[in-house]
């Protein structure tokens, strides 16, 4: 399966943060095929491990690769007596963008409906100046309160129904590309592994739970306790009224953050791995904590040395965000590598400050 047909697959599924177990089985069933192991944790973590062929020591070196498989969304919080449903978001979702929605409701089966509001001829003229809260939307199935209880109960996850579309070049728009399109990085550098040596024994994990606060990371790092560990994310593609400073550019590679977050020994190996192998990358500075799994990472145990790598994204957390396919195969070049490189002679220098 190539990068296109596996994005599509995840971008198409459901998985609000918490109910990852919707599409966990997809993501298993391909890495499954690359992976020396493969098991999935007590909080829904999918870790696949690729051993080293070239390492013989005991002390095998671990390199911990996440990209978190979960996104935003809503859930049921009430159903009113003429059957329309009240919801609250699941991560940070932008109310302005949820007017007019088709979505999906996950409950005994999924339930096709619109996100409606007030019309702006009923409203007054402050309302019609101002975005309508989310408190005043509500979600119309066509049916009544008798009939939804039967299917629907308070706490079933709802995602906008959305498929992905092609765009032109290599982009492609479409819901929870954040960070489905981190889990296809690795899926390629996985693939790419296998034309590689390497000494370290990888974990790729599909982290859960990342939008609502990086718990996945935190528990599957405590578990692996890596040696190095990498955070697949997406960061800000570039668009006019965006500071240049804030964003990266599509389709011209990667972003390597710099900042208190990141090791930079190991950060300089990787700006070296890539100017080595010709792969294209863009800098991204990120004074404090990256707001990614990064962080989760870093501050595990006694300390994890860390680096971050950002996949440039238009239009983050709504449902037409914008990827580009090659940024994905660039990234993924750059993890496979860059892990290939590390070995037990040179991992102490590079982790000396």
């Amino acid at each position: 399966m190539n990068s296109k047909e596996f994005i599509e697959i995840l971008s198409n599924s459901n998985g609000v943060s918490g109910y990852e177990y919707r599409i966990k089985d997809k993501i298993i069933s391909e890495f499954n095929k690359y992976s020396d192991e493969i098991e999935t944790d007590n909080l829904g973590n999918v870790i696949a491990i690729k051993k080293g062929n070239l390492n013989k020591n005991k002390n095998r070196i671990k390199i911990m690769l996440a990209a978190h498989m979960d996104e935003i969304g809503l859930i049921v919080t009430d159903i009113e007596k003429d059957g329309l449903l009240r919801f609250a978001t699941i991560g940070g979702i932008d109310p302005r963008t949820l007017l007019g929605q088709e979505v999906l409701v996950h409950g005994k089966k999924d339930l096709f409906g619109i996100i409606g509001a007030k019309p702006p001829h009923l409203q007054e003229e402050s309302e019609r100046n101002n975005p309508v809260k989310l408190e005043n939307m509500y979600i119309d199935l066509g049916l009544k309160k008798e009939d939804i209880l039967e299917l629907i109960k308070i706490g079933d996850s709802i995602t906008i129904k959305r498929s992905l579309i092609k765009l032109q070049g290599n982009k492609v728009s479409g819901k929870a590309l954040d960070d489905r399109a981190g889990v296809v990085a690795l899926y390629e550098c996985i693939k790419k592994l296998h034309k590689l040596n390497h000494y370290s024994d990888i974990y790729f994990v599909s982290t859960v739970q990342e939008e609502v606060g990086c718990r996945g990371a935190t528990t599957s790092a405590y578990s692996i306790n890596p040696d190095i560990g990498i955070a697949i994310d997406v960061g800000f593609g570039s668009t006019p009224e965006l500071p240049k400073e804030d964003t990266l550019d599509m389709g011209k590679g990667p972003g390597i953050t710099l900042g208190g977050n990141i090791h930079p020994g190991l950060r300089k190996k990787l700006v070296e791995i890539a100017k080595e192998y010709n792969i294209p990358f863009q800098l991204e500075v990120e004074p404090g904590p990256t707001g990614t799994d990064a962080r989760a990472i870093q501050i595990t145990r006694q300390g994890i040395p860390t680096l971050c790598i950002s996949i440039p994204l238009r239009y983050m957390h709504t449902s037409v965000e914008v990827i580009d396919l090659k940024d994905i195969e660039n990234t993924a070049k750059l993890l496979a590598f860059f892990v290939a490189s590390i070995s037990n002679e040179n991992l102490g220098g590079l982790l000396c400050y």
